[in-house]
């Protein structure tokens, strides 16, 4: 049986998992509660009307035509080429590996100016084009891409960091996970994403972690179509499914770790992101370390460490392991701080120099 399973014959923009129930939802907020409110909860929840007085969403409710020219315009001299990713009409949108051997992809990549990008979806979107090609500019930073977008659209939620823009037509996103704080803030087109929590893992058959489509790994199930006979446990993820529908000006906050299924209906869909805090994607470095060091070691020594693990990461007192050494003694187990961090990668790095 094929990686990719053949699309449902009719997806239409309310269909959804029937056992999903909808993500919490609030109206716009501004940057004291969005700290203390949603960030905190480490839940999703969707911040309807939140970038709704965005230019670039004003110029959206003007049709595919005004988005295009809207988006054209940033791109002036100095602007980088997007890295734009292209699938054949046959896939459907949906990006992925190409076949059972999950050694290649079912698009490939090409450097386009943003004046062309949007030119070529602006074509199929005209032309009414039944089976276009599908194309994605995924993750362009707006300084370095569209010089002046933060300028024109602000966020004014207090994050530190740049905005990242999604622009293509019709596509299907493999569930996957970030290890950054998330908002996405539809500008264009409707956008439908399906959330499994952190403890779904297990439930979503994943797929490789070294050879990916874009940074993090993802399931091999398509939320759309799930063959239920080869991965039976995704049905649990099902029962525990969350599902935002997204229109123009809504937003939705993600917190890391948390998986998302991204399905974009319209023919010029646009997305803005914003991603920071990037801690866990350290955490998932050790995961991996952890993998090759700890995973194949006999059951009684795994054991041992097990306890390591528990009592100096996961224990919620964990970071009082050290309170009985003084201040100055405790090194790597201190507190956190920048003092501590500088002192675990240089003690890393000497423990992998030893031979």
């Amino acid at each position: 049986m094929s990686s990719v399973p053949p699309p449902a014959t009719d997806r239409s923009a309310t269909d959804r998992p029937a056992t999903a129930r909808r993500v919490a939802e609030r109206p716009a907020v501004d940057a004291a509660v969005f700290a203390s409110e949603v960030v905190t909860a480490f839940q999703p929840v969707v911040l309807r009307g939140q970038v709704r007085h965005w230019q670039a969403v004003a110029a959206g409710r003007g049709g595919d035509r005004a988005m295009a020219e809207y988006l054209a315009a940033f791109g002036a001299p100095g602007g980088k080429p997007l890295d734009v990713m292209i699938a054949p009409p046959e896939v459907e949108g949906r990006f992925f590996y190409a076949d059972e051997t999950l050694t290649r992809f079912n698009f490939h990549r090409q450097q386009v100016p943003i004046g062309a990008l949007v030119a070529e979806l602006l074509r199929y979107a005209e032309t009414d084009a039944s089976r276009p090609h599908t194309l994605y500019a995924n993750a362009a930073t707006a300084p370095e891409h569209l010089p002046g977008w933060e300028g024109a659209n602000p966020l004014d939620l207090g994050i530190d960091a740049p905005a990242r823009l999604w622009i293509g037509n019709a596509t299907r996103i493999a569930t996957h996970y970030d290890t950054s704080i998330n908002i996405a803030c539809v500008v264009a087109g409707r956008r439908r994403f399906t959330l499994f929590p952190p403890d779904q893992l297990a439930n979503l058959y994943v797929g490789p972690l070294d050879h990916t489509m874009a940074g993090p790994p993802s399931s091999m199930v398509d939320p759309d179509a799930p063959d239920l006979t080869r991965y039976p446990r995704f049905a649990d993820a099902l029962a525990h499914a969350q599902v935002a529908e997204l229109e123009p000006g809504d937003a939705l906050f993600i917190p890391p770790t948390w998986w998302h299924h991204v399905r974009a209906f319209d023919r010029l869909n646009v997305l803005v992101n914003y991603w920071w805090e990037h801690r866990s994607g350290a955490a998932f470095l050790a995961l991996v370390h952890a993998i090759g060091a700890v995973r194949d070691l006999p059951v009684a020594e795994k054991q041992a460490w097990h306890s390591w693990y528990e009592h100096l990461v996961f224990a919620p007192e964990a970071a009082q392991a050290a309170d009985h050494l003084p201040p100055s003694a405790r090194g790597i187990l201190g507190p956190d701080s920048t003092d501590r961090t500088g002192r675990i990668r240089q003690f890393l790095i000497n423990m992998l120099q030893r031979p």
